[in-house]
């Protein structure tokens, strides 16, 4: 009987003996990386990515709910008119001029008729900007009757 009773002292049960093994150890290291690849990947579940694209409507509400609007298009075309919210930071200029815009906003890129603004849109995604570009541009944002500084030519 006190050999059974030895035996039962030096060897492990339960949990603990379970955790000893060198497979389940892996499997813990294994789930603790991929937790927190999970969370570097997703940013701790904070960040909120916008559509590619958004129309006119959704511009608006963007921008009254304090999104960065930014013009892309020339000084010519900003003078004709312009949203009166927007910056004008021309789209041969954008790269060069990245730290004027804000890191800590949604960017909504337009310009004429929203193909530039797809361009711009991309420059800023590849920055780091959580960016997106109006469809329609502001042909769209005044024939909706948006603000504007100025009227476009008839």
């Amino acid at each position: 009987m006190s050999r059974r009773k030895n035996r039962n002292i030096n060897t492990r049960s339960g949990f603990s003996a379970y955790l000893r093994r060198p497979a389940v150890q892996l499997g813990l290291v294994a789930f603790i990386i991929l937790v927190i690849f999970l969370i570097a990947q997703g940013g701790g579940g904070t960040t909120a990515t916008l559509s590619a694209e958004v129309n006119a409507d959704a511009a608006y509400q963007m921008v009254q709910d304090g999104a960065f609007m930014l013009d892309v298009r020339t000084q010519e075309e900003w003078d004709e008119y312009h949203a009166p919210m927007a910056t004008l930071i021309p789209l041969d200029q954008l790269q060069a001029r990245l730290n004027e815009l804000p890191k800590d906003k949604e960017v909504l890129v337009v310009c004429r008729s929203g193909n530039r603004s797809q361009e711009g849109r991309d420059i800023l995604l590849a920055a780091g900007f959580n960016a997106t570009s109006m469809a329609g541009g502001m042909k769209d944002w005044y024939a909706k009757g948006f603000p504007v500084e100025g009227a476009p030519a008839q």
